[in-house]
C-alpha cells in the first residue's frame, strides 16, 4: 500500500488514506480546531487529482501519449506541413507582405511572437526543408532519448526562436532589415548538445565521410564565423547569427546535461549539415 497514516501507522490504498477513510483510532484523541477537513489537508487532495489529470493526458494510450519518444519526427511532420501551407499560400495568391509576415521572423514583425515559432518549422524550398530535415532526422531521436520529450521540445522551440531573435534583433540594432525562416537554429542547439555529451561521435556526413562530432561543429562554427566576417550577419543569404546563436544555447546545455551525468551513443550518420543556401533578402536558418 502506497500510503501510511500519520495516525495510527497502519497502511492504505488511495481511497482509504485519511484517517476518517478508515476508521482510524486516532482521530478519537485528535485534538484540532481545523478538522480532519483542514486547508492543508484539502489542498493535498486537490494537487493530487490535477496531477492525476495531468499524467492521465500524457499517459501512455491518452491525448498525447504518442508524443512521448516521438516530438523530433512529430516537428519533423509539422515542418512537411508548413512548407506545404506555405505552397497553398503561395497559389491562393496572398500579398507577398502578409506570406512574409506569417511565415519569418522579420525585423517588422519582431515582437508579434507567433512568427518566433511558425519561422522555425516554415522553410524556404523542398532543399531547405531536406537538409534540415534529414540533420533533425538523425540528431533529434538521439537528444530526445537523452533529456526526454519535453525538455526536447523545450530545447527545440526555445533555441530556434532564441536564434531567430538573434539574427533579426541584430539586424534591427545595425539598421538592416532581415527576415528569416527555417529550423538550423533548433538543430545546431542540438547538435551542441551531443557535442557536449559526445564529442568524439562520429558523424558520417553524406553517409560516407566519418569525422568526430567536435570536428564537425568546429569547422562548421568557425565557418559561419568567417562568412560573417567577411560578408556581414546574412553572407549568402544564410542567418549566420542564428546558427551561432543556437549552437551556444546547445552548447551550455549540453554542458549542464553532462554535469548530470550520462552519454550520448557513439555512432551517427548525418546526410548533411544544419542550414543551406538562401536567396536574396531572406536569411535561411
Amino acid at each position: 500500500m502506497p500510503y501510511r497514516c500519520r495516525f495510527c501507522g497502519g497502511t492504505y490504498c488511495e481511497e482509504h488514506r485519511l484517517p476518517e477513510n478508515h476508521d482510524c483510532p486516532g482521530l478519537d484523541e485528535w485534538d484540532d480546531p481545523a478538522g480532519v477537513f483542514g486547508p492543508e489537508e484539502t489542498g493535498r487532495e486537490e494537487k493530487s487529482r490535477v496531477e492525476r489529470a495531468v499524467q492521465s493526458v500524457g499517459a501512455t494510450g491518452g491525448p498525447l501519449g504518442y508524443l512521448r519518444g516521438n516530438v523530433a519526427y512529430v516537428f519533423l511532420g509539422l515542418m512537411v506541413l508548413t512548407v506545404g501551407l506555405q505552397g497553398v499560400v503561395s497559389t491562393l495568391g496572398i500579398s507577398s507582405v502578409s506570406a512574409q509576415n506569417l511565415f519569418t521572423l522579420n525585423t517588422t514583425n519582431l515582437l508579434w511572437v507567433y512568427p518566433w515559432f511558425t519561422s522555425i518549422f516554415a522553410h524556404g524550398g523542398f532543399a531547405h526543408l531536406l537538409v534540415n530535415g534529414i540533420a533533425l532526422y538523425f540528431f533529434g531521436p538521439t537528444v530526445e532519448r537523452r533529456v526526454g520529450s519535453g525538455r526536447f521540445a523545450a530545447l527545440f522551440l526555445g533555441a530556434g526562436a532564441l536564434a531567430g531573435l538573434a539574427q533579426v534583433g541584430t539586424a534591427a540594432f545595425l539598421g538592416q532589415y532581415a527576415a528569416v525562416l527555417g529550423a538550423s537554429g533548433a538543430i545546431m542547439a542540438v547538435m551542441g548538445v551531443l557535442t557536449v555529451l559526445n564529442p568524439s561521435l562520429r558523424v558520417y556526413i553524406y553517409f560516407i565521410l566519418p569525422v568526430p562530432l567536435w570536428l564537425f561543429t568546429l569547422g562548421f562554427a568557425a565557418y559561419s564565423l568567417f562568412v560573417t566576417s567577411v560578408g556581414g550577419i546574412g553572407s549568402g543569404g544564410v542567418a549566420q547569427v542564428a546558427h551561432l546563436a543556437g549552437l551556444a544555447v546547445g552548447l551550455v546545455y549540453g554542458a549542464y546535461l553532462k554535469s548530470q551525468g550520462g552519454r550520448a551513443p557513439d555512432e551517427l550518420t548525418l546526410g548533411g549539415g544544419p542550414g543551406g543556401p538562401g536567396g536574396p533578402g531572406r536569411g535561411r536558418i
